[in-house]
């Protein structure tokens, strides 16, 4: 679309409001989860999502543009393991089934989906999950269909539009509990965190509670049973992991005044193998808890209770026209670009809804909630807004090539 038609378009379609409560730092309570790298919804989520940037690759080599799928059916199901002190092992293998649509054929030519989804999983796992051999601990189930044709008609028009009608929601800034949360979450499943306890899994989770200055934060992590020999060394190691993660946690605080920790807590010393968080492979995914698409982070990589959220999942989503991807990860990045370009303000929450059929630049309606600064007057900040939400819009192009190189993290 030319600059005056998206213009005019926001005349009709822009609602704004402003907030005169609190920020959410400077509200009383505050809820906020992050399920780490190696926990099965997220496993889902970027499984689904790697799986799609392959086939992106793929079909610009072979037809010079993304062609219709969506990969945001995923289902990991739990295996079987028999952990133990010292090493244990699997009973049965993780099932990764792969699921919706995919174009499979052009001009008559086969494209290898099935290929690309096999070697994408598999690269996946050993690249993020270093106690899990895909060959061996890994099942993969791929049941993607052709699309349907009317909207796999969408991908032949010279203009892209919406494959459906869909609302999105982001926000910027993040709060510092959010930050918190994110940092906490990235520590534990780095290197260095490993290299100084191996028996450390990715399977971490990491949730929350404010309580005005004060932050207590239940941390899950799958402990990997053959750096373990007793119950005794497990729960020595599990008190200096405390200590360390506290010490990193505690350093990042700058309203915030104390923060407390506590590590798998439903562990009990007097339950011998019962009261221990054990695994073979350093996931939950090998024997107790199975994932799926959709039901862990929003893309903004939180569960933020307090927080308006869209239950849209993005992971595996056509990256060209389903605004239920573009849109949320667009209202995010938009959000943080108006608190840091329009001065005076101390917060954005933008949401945008889509019509199916109608351009992706051009949505059906947007809404925008600021918040200003304490000592800021509105003045010329609507417009302000106004004139960048305009860019941003106009920029949509750029932004989904961004989106389509994995520039934009979905969980």
């Amino acid at each position: 679309m030319g600059e005056n038609q998206i213009s005019s378009s926001l005349d009709r379609n822009l609602q704004v409001s402003y907030r005169t409560e609190g920020a959410i730092d400077r509200r009383r309570c505050e809820y906020v989860e992050r399920k780490g790298l190696g926990h099965p919804d997220t496993i889902c989520d970027r499984m689904m999502e790697a799986i799609s940037h392959q086939l992106c690759r793929e079909y610009l080599r072979r037809a010079g543009r993304v062609l219709h799928h969506n990969i945001d059916k995923g289902l990991l199901v739990a295996g079987a393991a028999s952990p133990r002190l010292g090493g244990g092992v699997i009973d049965a293998p993780m099932r990764l089934i792969v699921g919706d649509r995919a174009t499979a054929y052009f001009q008559g030519e086969r494209i290898a989906v099935k290929e690309i989804v096999e070697a994408t999983a598999r690269a996946w796992f050993a690249q993020h999950l270093r106690y899990v051999q895909p060959e061996e601990h890994l099942v993969i189930q791929n049941e993607l269909r052709e699309g349907s044709a009317e909207l796999t008609d969408i991908f032949q028009r010279p203009v892209m539009t919406a494959n459906d009608t869909s609302a999105a929601v982001g926000y910027a800034p993040l709060s510092e509990t959010e930050q918190l949360v994110l940092a906490v979450e990235h520590y534990l499943t780095s290197a260095a965190f490993h290299q100084r306890f191996p028996e450390a899994g990715e399977d971490v989770k990491v949730m929350a509670v404010r309580d005005g200055r004060r932050v207590q934060l239940t941390v899950a992590i799958a402990m990997v049973d053959r750096w373990l020999d007793s119950s005794r060394q497990y729960f020595q190691r599990k008190a200096e992991m405390q200590v360390d993660v506290a010490a990193f946690a505690r350093q990042r605080l700058r309203s915030l005044e104390e923060v407390d920790l506590v590590i798998n807590a439903l562990d009990d010393p007097d339950r011998r193998m019962g009261g221990m968080y054990l695994t073979v492979l350093g996931t939950s995914a090998e024997a107790a808890d199975g994932g799926q698409v959709g039901r862990g982070n929003r893309v903004h990589g939180l569960i933020s209770l307090h927080r308006p959220m869209s239950t849209e999942a993005a992971a595996g989503k056509n990256p060209v026209s389903h605004v239920g991807k573009i849109y949320n990860l667009f209202c995010h990045h938009t959000a943080g670009k108006l608190v840091e370009g329009v001065e005076g303000l101390e917060a954005v929450t933008l949401w945008m809804c889509s019509q199916i059929g109608r351009p992706i630049d051009d949505p059906w309606s947007v809404a925008v909630e600021l918040q200003l600064k304490p000592d800021a007057g509105r003045g010329d900040i609507e417009k302000a807004v106004r004139q960048r939400l305009e860019e941003e819009l106009l920029a949509m192009p750029r932004f989904i090539e961004d989106v389509i190189a994995g520039r934009y993290p979905v969980c």
